[in-house]
């Protein structure tokens, strides 16, 4: 892998290029992977941790590290994401020239929607330009992770580059799944592939990869010229990966990686791609473990969101058989678990269990009923679910796949349409 990047100079230096910097989050993909998770919803407004939505990940890596001036691109099913940044992140002062703004697509320049990545920042460059930042930060909104965005803009000065990527090392048979960075010892860029089927491997683990953490640094003026040129080109598919970063690095632009570990021990630290419903539920059962990847509860890094004010959660009746229990679990405001036994699982806001019924290894979205005596296992129930008593929930694959969408994993997947559709349907 390409050397790590030198240590940022100076806590002053680094807020001096924060404070310069806007922050553009990609929020507006379709988010198909995820099946019928995204059926009324777009990915980065999923619930993820137990009270959490995905994107809030990136907009507090975003407040973490003292940027404050954040757009958040919009297309699809955008509704819910709408008003949770609404009700969650309204508290940044304007006077101070702080402001999380959410940009619909508006059809800005011409009668399309966003064609691309490229094409919904270009389509946004006038209002970008308004702000008149020096850097341009353009986010991903839908990855789990934690990561002070300083030290990677103090690194795109020092090293005079044009573009800077984020990225991380992940196995070769995954390349289907990223943009893939070929990188000199010293980081420069000298290829980018999305998504190939025999994507060039690092020369000391020839089972892995760099891929790209959708996270990249412009200086501004560069990204206007190279997005009107993009724009102007009938062939181009108007994406970052496919088409911006490549043409980039065969113009000889100074295009460097930037690895994604920890300073002082060079380990790669935590980034998930929850891009398809098994990688969705690996990411949230991994928080249940005793010592997760993922600390959620970092006093120095806290993830903030929105949450409706909920009374505790609590837990009822003390008899053999129906005792409200919940072992290695986590367990949100608002939940009742009433006789039953939860082991192993994500219990989100509002979730209200019945007497003897049995959860094991699974999420259960905001705001669900579960009735008695059921069976639920190795499961993902959505947002708004009613699930009548005595129903089986990854007990018999066959008749899971009848009713829900089971995943190559076995992961059942269980949404309120499906419920509602009667059975053998």
């Amino acid at each position: 892998m390409p050397r790590p990047p030198a240590r940022a100079s100076s806590g002053r230096y680094v807020s001096r290029l924060t404070g310069g910097t806007l922050a553009i989050i990609m929020a507006g993909g379709r988010g198909e992977r995820l099946r019928d998770l995204t059926a009324h919803r777009c990915k980065p407004a999923t619930p993820f941790g137990g009270k959490f939505r995905i994107i809030d990940f990136v907009l507090s890596n975003c407040v973490n590290s003292a940027i404050r001036q954040i757009s958040i691109l919009t297309q699809y099913k955008a509704q819910s994401l709408i008003q949770h940044v609404q009700h969650g992140w309204s508290y940044l002062r304007g006077e101070f020239g702080e402001f999380i703004e959410v940009v619909p697509a508006q059809q800005q320049l011409g009668p399309s929607w966003y064609r691309g990545t490229a094409d919904a920042v270009h389509q946004n460059i006038e209002l970008i330009a308004a702000h008149r930042p020096k850097h341009v930060l353009v986010l991903a909104g839908d990855h789990i992770y934690k990561m002070d965005y300083g030290p990677m803009i103090a690194y795109h000065v020092e090293k005079g580059a044009d573009i800077t990527v984020g990225v991380v090392e992940v196995p070769a048979a995954e390349s289907r799944n990223y943009g893939v960075l070929t990188a000199t010892e010293w980081n420069r860029v000298t290829r980018f592939a999305e998504k190939p089927a025999t994507p060039d491997t690092l020369p000391a683990r020839p089972g892995s990869i760099l891929a790209s953490m959708g996270i990249y640094v412009f200086n501004m003026r560069l990204l206007e010229g190279m997005l009107a040129e993009d724009a102007a080109r009938e062939t181009s598919e108007h994406d970052f990966g496919k088409n911006v970063l490549p043409d980039a690095i065969a113009a000889g632009r100074q295009v460097f990686a930037y690895p994604f570990q920890d300073v002082q021990t060079r380990a790669q630290s935590y980034w998930r791609d929850v891009g398809t419903v098994d990688a969705y539920y690996d990411a949230n059962l991994e928080l249940v473990h005793v010592k997760p990847e993922l600390n959620i509860y970092d006093e120095d890094w806290p993830i903030w969101t929105y949450q409706v004010q909920q009374p505790p959660a609590k837990f009822i009746l003390d008899e053999d058989g129906r005792r409200g229990t919940a072992i290695n679990s986590m367990v949100s405001g608002g939940c009742i678990i009433s006789g039953a036994v939860v082991r192993e699982s994500l219990l989100f806001s509002n979730v209200r269990v019945e007497e003897r019924t049995r959860i094991q290894r699974s999420m259960i979205l905001p705001n669900v009923a579960i009735g008695s005596g059921c069976t639920i296992t190795r499961a993902i129930v959505d947002e708004g679910c009613e699930v009548p008593e005595g129903t089986a929930i990854g007990v018999d694959r066959e008749a899971d796949a009848r009713r829900f969408h089971v995943t190559e994993k076995g992961v059942v997947l269980v949404t309120p349409d499906m419920l509602r559709r009667p059975r053998g349907a």
